[in-house]
């Protein structure tokens, strides 16, 4: 599943994609029917993107997509509205090591919110996407050759003189 780009913002509910980016924050929009556009500001809004969201276990923290993976596989999910245990339960099929003093019954609707929403779109269903390494990229390209014009600059504007090198100031005896 292809989550890069898609975002929850505190305070609003639902899911965003990124559109793009300004000098104070992102151009966001829902991923629901109505597609509502909201610029975010960095400075008041807080923003997780869902790629890189955890959620508590008892060894190791437990990545978000490898839940929404197993949630996939999932023969029935419940309703967000069912009850703590039932939710507790489905959980520790999906999720068997999440610390159960530290996920509460909120997270867990919240996530089981996510997984609908994001179940429907075409992006749950593509490999992700990797980002070329940018040093790999850097190190292979060959490097462009100089333009005439400014070659031209340089050998028509007149040499500079060095600066006759200041000898070190002395230090006053006290």
């Amino acid at each position: 599943m292809n989550l890069q780009g898609i975002v929850s913002v505190s305070g609003k509910p639902g899911l965003w994609k990124a559109l793009a980016q300004n000098k104070t924050g992102f151009i966001l929009e829902s991923l629901d029917e109505k597609k509502t556009k909201l610029v975010a500001n960095l400075s008041t809004a807080k923003l997780a993107a869902l790629d890189e969201i955890t959620i508590f276990g008892y060894e190791d923290d437990i990545k978000l997509t490898d839940v929404l993976a197993k949630m996939k596989a999932a023969s029935s999910i419940p309703d967000t509205k069912a009850d703590g245990n039932k939710l507790r339960q489905f959980f520790r099929e999906v999720a068997s090591d999440h610390d159960e003093e530290k996920v509460y019954a909120s997270d867990m609707k919240k996530i089981i919110s996510w997984f609908n929403i994001l179940k429907e779109l075409p992006l749950f269903n593509e490999a992700p996407a990797k980002a070329a390494p940018v040093v790999e990229e850097a190190a292979v390209a060959e490097p462009e050759p100089a333009k005439p014009a400014a070659k031209k600059a340089k050998e028509t504007a007149p040499a500079a003189e060095p600066k006759a090198a200041k000898a070190p100031k002395k230090k006053k005896a006290e």
